[in-house]
């Protein structure tokens, strides 16, 4: 009788049970190397990813192809991009709602479309490698620069360079090879020639600029900047001599300029009476003026006040005036601001008190971390300035009570402020203030010889009619003030130190 394969034609012997045969893993399929298998695995993949799609399913076509993965460039699905439907004017106009610009740098890693549409919101750059500048990527990839600064682009130096330049106005990175004498060598920054290349490409791509940095630019390079960009409002130059100002004659709606002669340790140019005076009719619409390491005299300063008479705010910083400058500021007819920053001397010689003349329109007056012990010099200083109504002193060497008291003579002030003024005494302070019968506002901060102590009742009586008063003279006091009933800081009290 005919057995089927599946029967066993002796009961009594026991068959093997059947073998399961085991599905290949991708582990199998990749270290066996089998390249069908492998095809198939991908193409199962590739179906699985279509029928979960959530694209709607398209009409069947006679003409659709097979996929295989022998196609030179296989159809790739995926699920439909809804932001690809947006505008771009409507993605720019979200894309300018984050609040943080540093955002704008992780959105740009998004996408290509997403990157140029970054690049469009950024307004502002400080540039670090001349070549991207030189090169067009630069007005390529942020086409709607409106401030460029090109300084530390300017300086030859190694990109892994570990020596850094720090100073109030620029941080560089130099290359000990460029150092010599205290200065870094001319042929340690760009030529005039290739930074007006530089200019002309960046204008040529970003015509919409309003502010720019440069250095060691040149005539041709400055008016071609001033003629191609009508909107540029405000100009710093560093390393730039008399004559380079000569291409500041194009820029006729500049507003706001500084000019960066000499700093000390980086580089050595000069502007004198000649640059000023240039400057003074090429420039007719200032607004503000600063100038730092700059040389000039009467001179200088008188053409600027006759020529700018829109000129409302004056910076001095480090300068290198001679004697007879302050007299001329007589001539600012619009004048209402001065500052002067990091002044070894204020006048060497101001002469007599009938030549100074005064400013009548001031009304600001501002001494930062300047050199006072010249009582001369001060004294003339605040008669030219007799009109202030805003006198603040930071951090001034020498201002002691005889200095202080030369600015008795403002007669108008409202508002004074003394910030680490170590030399001034309550006596000093009580003296002038008594004088000043319009005083509304003051505030004395680190003057560590003002002593609450030593606070008279007339004193007392005029900070009561003050409308604002910020009294915190002496920090150790005030430390100790905050600290009294804890412990902390007296003989055998609480220490802060850890176990």
């Amino acid at each position: 009788m005919p057995t089927s394969p599946e029967e066993n034609p002796n009961p009594k012997v026991k068959l093997p049970a059947p073998t399961k045969k085991r599905r290949s893993s991708l582990s199998d399929i990749w270290y066996n190397k089998d390249p069908q298998a492998l095809k198939q695995l991908v193409l199962q993949m590739r179906a699985q990813s279509v029928s979960n799609s959530t694209t709607p399913p398209s009409e069947p076509d006679s003409d659709t192809q097979t996929l295989t993965l022998d196609d030179p460039e296989p159809t790739r699905f995926s699920a439909p991009d809804y932001i690809d439907l947006l505008s771009d004017e409507l993605l720019l106009s979200v894309l300018s709602k984050v609040p943080e610009e540093q955002q704008h740098i992780s959105n740009s890693l998004v996408c290509k479309r997403w990157c140029n549409l970054s690049g469009k919101l950024v307004r502002s750059i400080k540039l670090l490698d001349w070549e991207f500048l030189e090169s067009g990527r630069l007005s390529y990839r942020f086409p709607g620069l409106i401030d460029v600064d090109l300084v530390r682009a300017c300086v030859k130096s190694r990109r892994n360079s570990g020596i850094v330049m720090s100073h109030r106005l620029v941080s560089l990175h130099l290359d000990s090879s460029f150092v010599n004498g205290g200065f870094v060598r001319k042929d340690g920054f760009l030529g005039k020639e290739v930074v007006d290349g530089g200019v002309k490409v960046l204008v040529e791509g970003c015509a919409n600029l309003r502010r720019m940095v440069l250095m060691n630019v040149s005539v041709e390079g400055l008016s071609y900047l001033g003629e191609k960009c009508e909107t540029l409002q405000e100009l710093e130059l560093h390393f730039c001599d008399d004559f380079t100002l000569k291409g500041l004659f194009g820029c006729r709606n500049l507003q706001i300029l500084k000019l960066v002669g000499c700093i000390d340790g980086l580089y050595n140019s000069m502007v004198s009476d000649i640059g000023l005076t240039i400057l003074a009719q090429g420039c007719r619409r200032l607004f503000k003026l600063e100038l730092v390491g700059c040389e000039g005299s009467y001179d200088g300063i008188k053409a600027i006040g006759q020529c700018c008479q829109m000129l409302e705010e004056l910076v001095l910083c480090d300068h290198r005036m001679d004697g007879g400058w302050l007299s001329a500021l007589s001539y600012c007819s619009n004048l209402k601001t001065l500052k002067l920053n990091c002044c070894k001397v204020l006048d060497s010689s101001p002469g007599p008190d009938e030549h100074l003349g005064s400013c009548s329109t001031l009304e600001e007056l501002h001494l930062d971390q300047c050199q006072l012990r010249d009582k001369q010099g001060v004294r003339a200083l605040f008669l030219v300035c007799e009109t202030v109504r805003e006198l603040v002193f930071r951090d001034c060497w020498g201002l002691d009570n005889t200095i202080f008291a030369t600015a008795s003579v403002c007669r108008s002030l409202r508002f004074l402020s003394l910030e680490g003024c170590s030399l001034l005494t309550t006596e000093g302070l009580d003296s002038v203030v008594q004088s000043w019968t319009v005083l509304e506002r003051l505030r004395v901060v680190s003057c560590n010889n003002i002593k609450d102590s030593e606070i008279t009742p007339q004193l007392a009586s005029l900070f009561s009619v003050l409308k604002e008063l910020k009294w915190r003279p002496d920090s150790r006091s005030f430390l100790s003030s905050g600290l009294e009933g804890t412990g902390i800081g007296q003989k055998g009290g609480r220490s802060l130190r850890r176990k």
